[in-house]
């Protein structure tokens, strides 16, 4: 027992990985799924509606005005009808396409040109951003409160002009609204996701004006997918000194959030691979929101409000926001990013964004890395240099494999010595156990004294394995969360890492014409991965006891099917960081003089499945 002490608490910790995996993530996932259909069959009637009112941060002007909000609420329509039925602004980008709506100057239509629904490149492409008229709408908006007649979301702008924009086309946006303030709007937009909006209020009246500018982005339903604890998907957002502020969907349901007082950052809603969010003006304090409504629509909304600011008769004064609207590629939202980290800075993203034409703080962590965010993303950027060297993200997580057992060599040494020590004691062990029989004490304190006599430490075999924990984690996150792996390829069937092996055993692997139930989806590699953890288990001697021994024999078992839905990046790079363990620990075995027990094992079960098979023939 004692030498397979280490074996059986990294089996255990994995167990509880595992554990963990099915309880908080595939549970939830099933249950999101039932309420996600419930919600869609419920949906009720939408409406432009916004938050309710809000204090404005402490500021150079008093501004009087609550947060926009329409009244009552219209009757859903398709989404070609909502777009068809006001003046918009076309959008052509090499990332995006789409348009704005001149009502509201509200960034409402959007579609990502380079990502598609499915693995299928003729399949719809995605569509991030729809308008407030139609039953999933997601939109982004800016517009004041303070005098009369402030622009919001049901005026009317006129376009001067080109109609369309473009990274090299600007547009540009005109209201006045009776009372001496006209307000100038010009849009720009990236070559990627990055809507820039610079407005020129000027006073042509005879007395000043406080005016306040507000942001918002409203979502009303949750993305119908189920979310996980694996990575966050609702509110977000780095609020000055408060930091990343993260709040899901379910938990905004119940609270809303406030932050008061806050004088840089961005917030807005992200899911796993998009995100909408808004850039406030960086030298105006604001005050920030994230909000559930149930008044009318029921919806979620992440929205700005600035401290005021006093525009005197015949001055103009300028407010700069921006709004994020796409896919959360690295490079691209590292280059929208202030600062980032050293490993960042070290190894730079390839990215054409130029990051001090933005420099948004800590804009990076739009992306959720998880709590290991120091081996998370400089193990991205290891298998992103990888991959560009490699052509493939499946052979990218194979090269990752061997650098990371390459660091943890020296660990997974002292490891395998470990245990070869504990095997050369062996006999020296059932010796102790023949001498003591049933008296535990005693053998317990002659293993003990065996153990300083030899210089042996039961447990430091079990450091490796905790300290690998957090890589393993890491290069979950990497696979599950970034955009990159979406619908990568590796070899054969895989055509997305980021999904579950496509194949089944049930239906010999596609052969027979029927689909296998999810809990009996068991693919090709979490097969292969199956066969190097049994393999991997054989390289030790089996437990005496029975029980354990039962434990011994089925845990590949076990694990191929929970596995089974994992990532397919993930599985395989637990089958190949398998087979790297078992040719490492043959060699460390070898040179410290131990037999490898893997073929001895193997031939040893076979023999006795055979006298087995023979008693039960004999009876």
């Amino acid at each position: 027992m004692e030498n397979n002490r280490n074996y059986f608490i990294a089996i255990a910790l994995s167990v509880i990985i595992l554990f963990g995996w099915q309880y908080f993530y595939m549970g939830p996932k099933m249950q999101a799924e039932r309420a996600a259909s419930e919600q869609a069959a419920q949906t009720q009637a939408s409406g432009d509606t916004t938050a309710n009112p809000q204090t404005p941060a402490a500021g150079s002007a008093q501004v009087s005005g609550d947060t926009p909000s329409a009244s009552g609420s219209a009757s859903v329509i398709s989404r070609d009808a909502a777009i068809a039925e006001g003046k918009r602004i076309q959008i052509d980008t090499p990332s995006l396409s789409g348009s704005i709506n001149l009502t509201g100057a509200r960034l409402d239509d959007l579609h990502l040109k380079d990502y598609h629904e499915t693995v299928d490149p003729t399949s719809p492409l995605i569509t991030l951003l729809n308008p407030a008229k139609t039953s999933d709408g997601y939109f982004a908006e800016f517009g004041y409160v303070g005098a009369n007649n402030m622009p919001g979301p049901n005026t009317v702008w006129t376009v001067e002009g080109n109609p369309t924009l473009t990274p090299d086309t600007p547009v540009t946006l005109t209201y006045d609204n009776g009372e001496g303030l006209t307000f100038k709007r010009t849009i720009s937009v990236d070559a990627h996701y990055m809507f820039s909006f610079a407005d020129e209020v000027t006073n042509n009246g005879s007395a000043a004006a406080s005016i306040a500018e507000y942001g918002r982005v409203t979502r009303y339903r949750a993305p119908d997918h189920a979310s996980t604890y694996v990575i966050h998907e609702g509110f977000t957002g780095w609020l000055g000194e408060n930091g990343l502020k993260e709040v899901k969907y379910s938990s905004a349901e119940d609270e809303n959030s406030s932050f008061n007082g806050v004088s840089t950052g961005w917030l807005g809603i992200t899911d796993k691979y998009w995100a909408a969010t808004i850039i406030p003006p960086q030298d105006l304090t604001y005050d920030a929101r994230y909000s559930h409504f149930n008044d009318g629509t029921p919806r979620f909304q992440a929205d700005f409000k600035t401290a005021g600011v006093d525009v005197a008769p015949g001055a103009t004064v300028e407010f700069k926001s921006l709004a994020f609207a796409g896919a959360k590629e690295v490079p691209v939202v590292d280059g929208y990013a202030a600062s980032t980290s050293w490993f960042d800075q070290l190894f730079p993203s390839q990215s054409a964004v130029a990051a001090e034409d933005y420099r948004i703080p800590s804009f990076d962590r739009l992306i959720d890395w998880g709590w290991f965010y120091f081996l998370t993303k400089p193990m991205f950027k290891l298998m992103d240099f990888l991959y560009r060297f490699l052509g493939n993200f499946g052979l990218a997580i194979l090269a990752t494999t061997i650098i990371i057992k390459g660091i943890f060599f020296p660990l997974a040494s002292k490891q395998y010595a470990s245990m070869a020590n504990m095997k050369r004691m062996q006999p020296k062990m059932e010796e102790l156990k023949q001498k003591y029989g049933d008296d535990r004490m005693a053998l317990q304190q002659a293993t003990m004294q065996l153990y300083k006599e030899e210089k042996i430490n039961p447990v430091a075999g079990c450091w490796p394995v905790l300290l690998q924990i957090p890589v393993f984690f890491s290069l979950y996150k990497v696979i599950y969360v970034t955009i990159e792996m979406r619908h990568a390829p590796f070899f054969g069937w895989i055509k997305d890492l980021s999904a579950p092996d496509p194949t089944t055993i049930v239906n010999l692997f596609g052969l027979l014409p029927f689909e296998a139930p999810t809990f009996l989806h068991l693919g090709v590699w979490p097969i292969i991965m199956g066969i190097t953890m049994f393999l991997q288990m054989r390289m030790n001697p089996t437990p005496p006891d029975p029980a354990q021994a039962m434990i011994f024999t089925w845990m590949p078992v076990v694990f191929t099917f929970m596995l089974a839905s994992f990532p397919a990046g993930l599985v395989i790079y637990w089958a190949w960081n398998n087979t790297l363990s078992i040719i490492q620990q043959s060699v460390i075995m070898k040179r410290h003089g131990v037999k490898v027990e893997l073929w001895g094992n193997l031939k040893g079960l076979f023999k006795r499945g055979s006298k087995d098979d023979k008693k039960i023939t004999l009876k």
